[in-house]
């Protein structure tokens, strides 16, 4: 299948493909997993992945590739399959679009190293946020050896050698008790410590002929506020000990954690526009960093003093704002009934 997925040089259609759907693996919640009847087995060769996906890129139906596989014969033998085809694709066919490739559990260092060489991302999905949160998950995988170490690769990588391949890991969410607290403790982590790109947070949907079978699908309201709670870790300087949960240590699904951090620091002690940097700017709802950007630099030619200026620069996104400023010392609330 291909979808629109984010890439460094914006939107792409993408085809999500596998290089085989057969696994040795029985994660709990996968529809791959072994011994599942219901799913349909093929195996792709190297050669006839690249060369599937080399048609439909000349036709213009994709424009780039997310490549992963379950795992046969073992991880390191299905990694290489993975990297083959990139070979071929970047190699045969001269192939310089977008390359996404799934680094397997337990894959070698050296194997890391030219996967990385290859595709313009590459990731690891952690599942759990936490080792006993993927014990439950998926019993066969090795939280601290299988993944965490190959971010660690990933990391020095980069680091070392200026490999430029971006790194992204997913979560499941909402399967084994795990919390939204847990979940960007790890993410913040990722993020600090080991460069990573994006954290991916998927709802947990039941699948039939599997041990979860039986479970409740997780809410898609608690997914959207962890990714909005995540692109504040990532892109506005926030800490995972700003937001407010509640006693399960969740995100509040009723209004999104930059509100919610907003109603209890900013309706009594509202920002002045004038004034603030830009990490303060960038904590008002409603004010992300391009309208932050706007601000800085219109306020160095002329005072912003009314709303129709605040207006102009953040036309979409003013109305959310404006509860939380201050406009040279006065709270423009009259003002933005003109542009309701």
């Amino acid at each position: 299948m291909h979808s629109q997925v984010s890439t460094p040089s914006g939107k792409k259609p993408v085809l999500k493909a596998m290089i085989t759907t057969a696994c040795e693996r029985d994660c709990f919640y996968c529809p791959f997993r072994a011994g599942r009847n219901k799913t349909q087995r093929i195996t792709f060769s190297p050669d006839e992945m690249a060369t599937t996906f080399q048609s439909l890129a000349r036709a213009k139906v994709v424009d780039g590739l997310f490549l992963s596989s379950g795992i046969i014969k073992g991880s390191v033998t299905t990694q290489d399959k993975i990297i083959d085809t990139a070979e071929i694709l970047r190699r045969k066919h001269r192939y310089r679009g977008y390359i996404h490739l799934k680094i397997m559990p337990g894959a070698e260092y050296d194997q890391i190293r030219r996967a990385m060489q290859l595709a313009d991302r590459v990731s690891v999905n952690l599942e759990g946020a936490t080792e006993s949160r993927l014990r439950a998950l998926a019993p066969k995988k090795d939280y601290w050896n299988e993944l965490i170490q190959r971010l660690q690769w990933i990391s020095q990588l980069r680091e070392r050698e200026g490999i430029r391949s971006s790194v992204v890991t997913q979560f499941v969410v909402g399967a084994v008790g795990d919390t939204d607290l847990e979940l960007l403790l790890t993410s913040e982590k990722l993020y600090q410590q080991l460069g990573l790109k994006r954290a991916y947070y998927s709802s947990f949907h039941p699948v039939s002929q599997t041990p979860f079978e039986n479970l409740a699908a997780s809410s898609l309201t608690r997914e959207f506020r962890l990714y909005q709670a995540g692109f504040l870790l990532r892109d506005y300087g926030w800490q995972v000990e700003d937001f407010a949960f509640d006693g399960g240590a969740k995100l509040p699904l009723d209004i999104d954690p930059k509100q919610a951090w907003a109603e209890k620091n900013l309706r009594d002690a509202p920002v002045e526009v004038n004034r603030a940097s830009r990490l303060e700017l960038l904590r008002v709802p409603g004010i992300g960093p391009k309208a932050a950007d706007a601000i800085l630099q219109a306020r160095g030619i002329r005072k912003l003093t009314d709303v129709a200026q605040l207006h102009a620069l953040a036309s979409a996104t003013a109305a959310k704002a404006v509860p939380y400023l201050l406009l040279d010392g006065r709270q423009p609330y009259r003002q933005l009934a003109l542009f309701a």
